[in-house]
């Protein structure tokens, strides 16, 4: 059973929305998350999330939700799944995320929705509804071309097989989607191979973007859950990223000239968008399609 904590409000303005796919308000019905990434950055100490592993649920969401949006006074795109993956294991029982779904598409406002579950697929028939008059965009986090090695550092995420095969639904239904390639580990993900491969995948199930960042940021909290799990997987890693990075923010991979060049060749190859202004007028002239192809 799910945990509830009280919340005053869930639907908050977005001042950064050009940089985050053109979300005007962020959304996020659930707390904390059950994929065990090794790598996340809400695990940080400061956004105070106690027992992060177990989700909880904001109590009375789809009330709150549904009040938050009737007072905007402007319609815009909501993001949801920049803290806690809105398709957690309990989304399958309680659909709190479906709910609000259905209350952006009555009340009219877009949907940007990051996650790595395919269990996203199951709300296909609800995004084409949004997508007829609000923008559609789906990012699917992948950073492992290899079900084995996601299996390692996303112990409890679906495979990125799984992954690939949701993007190629989603593309199937004309619902605008891509890849969220983040992070790429350095000495561990960051390699052409992984890459390139990722990219081909992507290309194959008819995805429309991928949004890269080659390194991974570790602050206090997160940083020390990254390190024990790396003296877990891969013994003396950890002391190999404090001679590289110490107690830098932002640890880019080292070899991050060669891998931008070969990631932006190739997604240019496949006539897939990379730069975020570019994504976001994707996302955008898709909904002018559909509404021309109505008449």
């Amino acid at each position: 059973m799910v945990k509830y904590i009280k919340a005053k409000t869930i639907i908050a303005h977005n001042k950064y929305s050009d940089a985050w796919f053109g979300t005007k308000y962020n959304m996020n019905i659930y707390r904390g998350c059950s994929h065990g990434c090794i790598y996340c950055d809400s695990r940080s100490a400061c956004y105070q999330i106690e027992d992060f592993d177990r989700i909880a649920a904001k109590k009375d969401a789809l009330y709150i939700i549904e009040k938050e949006l009737k007072s905007k006074r402007k319609r815009g795109i909501v993001g949801t799944g920049a803290m806690s993956d809105p398709y957690n294991p309990f989304e399958n029982k309680y659909r709190l995320t479906r709910g609000a779904l259905e209350l952006i598409n009555r009340y009219q406002f877009g949907i940007n929705i990051t996650t790595k579950s395919d269990l996203i697929t199951r709300d296909i028939d609800i995004l084409k509804e949004i997508n007829i008059h609000s923008p559609v965009c789906i990012g699917i986090t992948i950073t492992a071309s290899a079900d084995a090695l996601s299996a390692k550092i996303e112990p409890q995420a679906p495979a990125s097989s799984k992954r690939f095969a949701a993007i190629d639904k989603l593309a199937d239904n004309g619902i605008y989607t891509g890849i969220l390639m983040m992070p790429i580990l350095p000495f561990i993900s960051d390699n052409e191979e992984n890459i390139v491969s990722i990219i081909k995948l992507a290309a194959e199930a008819g995805a429309k973007f991928i949004y890269p960042s080659l390194g991974v940021t570790l602050r206090l909290g997160q940083r020390e859950y990254f390190y024990k799990n790396l003296d877990r997987l891969y013994p003396g890693l950890k002391e190999k990223y404090d001679r590289t990075f110490g107690d830098t923010y932002q640890c880019t991979s080292y070899n991050h000239k060669k891998l931008w060049e070969s990631f932006s060749k190739a997604c240019e190859e496949y006539n897939i968008a990379y730069r975020m202004r570019d994504i976001i007028k994707g996302a955008e002239n898709d909904v002018h399609m559909k509404q021309i192809s109505l008449f």
